[in-house]
């Protein structure tokens, strides 16, 4: 089975794929907010999960942060941004 498509045919769905990664993006950043970083318990909070929850999947690498002043830990906008990208639903499993 041969299948052709010409770049008109996949405009469609290219168009659609960038429409909804754009809406993901924006709603990403309207959750989040302005503020260059967050404490542990501020990001936490914005993730809907408790402080202890947070600390465990940093320090299990599924979220990077940075230290602070005195050793405090911070999340940057990027870093939450980059682990609700990487914890997308799907029925798929």
């Amino acid at each position: 089975m041969k299948i052709e498509l010409n770049g008109d045919d996949l405009k469609p769905l290219i168009q659609a794929v960038a429409n909804e990664v754009v809406a993901t993006m924006q709603a990403d950043a309207e959750r989040i907010g302005e503020k260059l970083a967050y404490t542990e318990q501020e990001a936490a909070r914005l993730l809907s999960m408790q402080s202890y929850q947070l600390r465990d999947e940093r320090r299990d690498g599924r979220i990077q942060a940075s230290v602070g002043r005195g050793g405090r830990i911070l999340y940057s906008k990027g870093d939450l941004l980059a682990y609700l990208r990487t914890r997308r639903w799907s029925r798929d499993g």
